[in-house]
């Protein structure tokens, strides 16, 4: 079997412009002068690095069946991603992506899988973590009459970054959190249609910005709990675990990974031992990450180049050492 190795394509990238630099210059005027010093200090910059991103697309059809290779079980998405990528590349167009929200068991790489998909593309990812949060304003930002207030994910990314079309991987967001008040989810009504998101108010700026080329994954393990108007917004794809070939291959994937990220990596080879293979296979996509890691320590610790299968040790979770006095 060959290495499914997916790296990152060489795109065309336009300028898009994110917000209007005349807009800001005339908020900035216009602050008081007890106003909020961070909102002065956002406008500031947002004036001084400009207002154009750069908008990227694969400049070819990129190694889709390679990344379908590595990450077997996300075939549907990824099917529907080379359709939209057949349309636009070769022409001026931008790439159009739905919203995508996978479903699926915790683990099974969906998070790995939005990763995977931005190098693709050739953009890069934003991750929101949806489950550890307690207010709304994480992706749409806090008014600057509260204290400590600052802007949302959306905002931060679009005018820190430098594109235009990140992906903004919203994790497990059937565990949002919040109170009646604050609705974490209430800002991807807006987010989520692209004729409102060209023109999206963060509370802490105040100022639009053009969040319509955003794209969009979202995961969840159970779509009971996401609000209808959210679903109808997002291509849904139910995401089942790896069968035994493909755990093996997404292994394999997760192991060069790892290898080829630390300059340690060289001692090892770049395949993995058909046992140490079939070990790993046993694991969630989830563990199969620390579980490699693990094995290269025990592999260095016993004097090997190599992993093998009794460096393979299954995820038993974390444990808490009981104090005592």
């Amino acid at each position: 079997m060959t290495t499914a190795v997916v790296k990152q394509e060489i795109a065309v990238a336009s300028l898009s412009k994110v917000y209007d630099l005349e807009r800001v210059e005339t908020a900035l005027n216009e602050l008081g002068e007890g106003a909020n010093e961070a909102l002065r200090t956002t406008y500031e910059k947002m004036l001084k690095v400009g207002n154009l991103r750069f908008c990227v697309k694969p400049n070819r059809m990129p190694a889709i069946d390679a990344l379908i290779d590595a990450l077997p079980n996300f075939a549907d998405p990824l099917e529907d991603v080379r359709r939209q990528v057949a349309l636009c590349v070769e022409t001026e167009d931008r790439l159009e992506l739905m919203p995508i929200l996978l479903l699926g068991d915790p683990g099974i790489g969906k998070t790995h899988f939005a990763k995977a998909l931005a190098r693709l593309l050739g953009t890069t990812h934003q991750y929101v973590a949806m489950s550890s949060l307690t207010a709304g304003w994480i992706l749409s930002g806090a008014s600057s009459q509260w204290k400590n207030a600052k802007p949302g994910k959306v905002f931060e990314t679009l005018v820190n970054g430098s594109y235009a079309n990140p992906v903004m991987v919203v994790d497990e967001i059937d565990k949002a959190g919040g109170d009646a008040q604050y609705d974490p989810l209430g800002a991807l009504y807006a987010l989520l249609e692209y004729e409102t998101a060209q023109t999206f108010i963060d509370e802490f700026a105040e100022v639009p910005i053009n969040a319509g080329q955003v794209i969009w994954i979202a995961t969840a393990n159970d779509e009971r709990s996401i609000p209808a108007p959210i679903l109808s917004r997002m291509s849904i794809y139910e995401i089942a675990p790896p069968d035994r070939d493909g755990a093996r291959r997404i292994a394999q994937t997760i192991y060069d990974e790892v290898r080829t990220a630390h300059t340690w990596g060289r001692r090892f080879p770049e395949r993995l031992g058909d046992d140490a293979l079939e070990a790993l296979s046993r694991a969630s996509p989830r563990d199969m990450r620390r579980a490699i890691l693990h094995a290269f320590g025990e592999a260095r610790i016993d004097g090997r180049d190599a992993v093998r299968a009794g460096d393979i040790r299954p995820e038993r979770g974390a444990r808490r050492r009981p104090i005592g006095f």
